[in-house]
């Protein structure tokens, strides 16, 4: 009756397949880790694309306001919005400056704010 508690208490301390489950806790947490890492980057990614659109749609708008395009400047900075896969959350003229905010059209929670227009004491009328 001894040997059997002594066998058991061996197979109790028998440490095979430890390595293994540590193994594995360091695969899943490394798995956690890129997969955090790359949604970070994909809101990287989001962002400057968005920063570009928002770009954009401010020169279309100034480009507008100036009389070098033939288009409402609020309306032409949403379909350059659009097509830059943004829209247009705001624009406002102050002169031939056009300032412009845009969401991303995909419903992150990301907004972009550009600028443009001539430099002060410029004419840019054509």
């Amino acid at each position: 009756m001894t040997r059997a508690v002594g066998d058991r208490r061996d197979r109790l301390a028998d440490e095979r397949g430890a390595g293994a489950v540590l193994a594995l806790a360091i695969v899943a947490a490394a798995v956690v880790a890129a997969g955090a890492a790359l949604a970070a980057c994909a809101l990287v990614v989001a962002s400057a694309r968005l920063d570009g659109a928002a770009d954009a749609a401010a020169l279309a708008a100034a480009d507008a306001a100036a009389g070098w395009v033939a288009a409402d400047p609020c309306g032409r900075a949403a379909l350059v919005a659009e097509a830059n896969g943004a829209v247009l959350a705001a624009c406002a003229l102050d002169g031939l400056t056009a300032r412009v905010v845009v969401a991303d059209a995909s419903g992150a929670p990301l907004r972009a704010t550009a600028v443009a227009g001539p430099a002060p004491g410029a004419d840019a009328a054509p």
